[in-house]
């Protein structure tokens, strides 16, 4: 998933479920020079929703002991 950030930002968006996100992604990767703020925005984003979902288990298992 972090190689299609990379290489194809807005569809990393799209296939998250971020469909309005995915849009204005696509349309900043349609320069040149938006192409690598785009891809850094879709990494970002990426490792934010997977310690996102960590810290939702994390705190699961704690409040269930």
């Amino acid at each position: 998933m972090t190689l299609i950030a990379i290489f194809f930002p807005a569809l990393s968006f799209f296939l998250r479920g971020r469909i309005f996100t995915a849009f204005i992604c696509f349309i900043l990767q349609i320069t040149l020079i938006g192409w690598i703020p785009a891809a850094i925005w879709a990494v970002i984003s990426l490792q934010n929703a997977r310690a996102d979902k960590r810290n939702a288990k994390l705190i699961k298992a704690i409040k269930s002991k």
